[in-house]
């Protein structure tokens, strides 16, 4: 059992804008494998940080931990439009992860928010809360995956289908995402190559969600579509940070060269999420793997 003066040494390196981010990330994935009000509080303090990453992350987290008590301080973030859109966007997907429908009238109100990426994300979670409301208990044998998605995978099995529908710019942004779920439970390399092909269409919020999938599917065949994606400098922020994430997870040499090449990009968030996927990548390929199971930049699966 953790004492909570050790949850408090804890959170005192996540709050700590002194410490390396990559050691303020380890805090927070552990604060995250903890879980309990003190572990939400300490995680609650760090959005007044200056780096749009790590809050994104804590975001992320308090939504992965899907505990109640955590969704005041998401709704100050996601009301907060002083906040980056990628953190506010990150605060309306960790409130449909929660998946309790109080906040189902607040989401459809940011639903029409000025920011596309924040309305975007309020939308799905709108609909991801009207399914689970239909659905009670499915999504508990959903997919291999540990991650609270923001949709469901599709029922369709079939590749080229699913393929068919994650590309098709007519189709719900909903219907789009369950059908890019379904293909990363696929798995295997025409999978994954379609999957990859997403980061050429859509929104940004959408090549984004692509990304993070890439990375938890950890395909090598999606290498240099990720590294061209981190390499464009006209792609939104959002978008690169997600890929520079994902070559991390896959950890292969050439991923390595991307990141390093990216490593003083000019865009903080993209640079910073390059030094975290190198200390990844790092612990990937070394003896001591010491990030946590489950965490945003591995997306682990479960275990056979």
């Amino acid at each position: 059992m953790v004492t909570e003066q050790e949850v408090e040494a804890i959170g005192q390196t996540l709050v700590d804008p002194l410490q390396p981010l990559q050691a303020r990330f380890r805090a927070l994935f552990t604060l995250r494998g903890l879980g309990g009000p003190h572990a939400i509080a300490w995680i609650s303090r760090a959005f007044g940080d200056n780096s749009a990453l790590l809050k994104h992350e804590l975001a992320y987290c308090l939504g992965q931990m899907q505990d109640p008590r955590a969704i005041p301080v998401l709704v100050d973030v996601l009301q907060d439009t002083g906040q980056e859109p990628m953190v506010r966007h990150e605060a309306g997907e960790a409130l449909g992860a929660i998946g309790n429908p109080e906040v189902l009238e607040l989401l459809k109100q940011y639903s029409a928010d000025p920011v596309l990426e924040v309305a975007e994300t309020c939308q799905l979670a709108v609909r991801r809360l009207e399914w689970l409301q239909r659905h009670p208990g499915q999504l508990a044998a959903a997919g291999p995956y540990l991650s609270v998605d923001p949709a469901p995978p599709a029922e369709e099995r079939d590749v080229g289908l699913l393929r068919e529908a994650l590309l098709d710019e007519g189709r719900p942004l909903f219907e789009r995402y369950r059908a890019m779920f379904a293909l990363r439970n696929a798995g295997g390399e025409e999978a994954a190559l379609a999957l990859a092909e997403g980061l050429r269409c859509g929104s940004a919020l959408f090549r984004h969600e692509v990304g993070y999938v890439l990375g938890q599917l950890q395909h090598e065949a999606t290498v240099p579509h990720l590294a061209a994606a981190l390499a464009r400098r006209a792609e939104s922020p959002m978008v690169r940070h997600e890929c520079a994430e994902a070559l991390g997870a896959i950890a292969r040499p050439a991923c390595l060269a991307a990141l390093r090449a990216h490593a003083a990009d000019p865009e903080r968030v993209v640079r910073e999420s390059c030094e975290v996927a190198l200390d990844m990548y790092e612990h990937e390929t070394g003896p001591a793997f010491q990030y946590a199971d489950g965490l945003e930049l591995l997306r682990l699966r479960t275990p056979p």
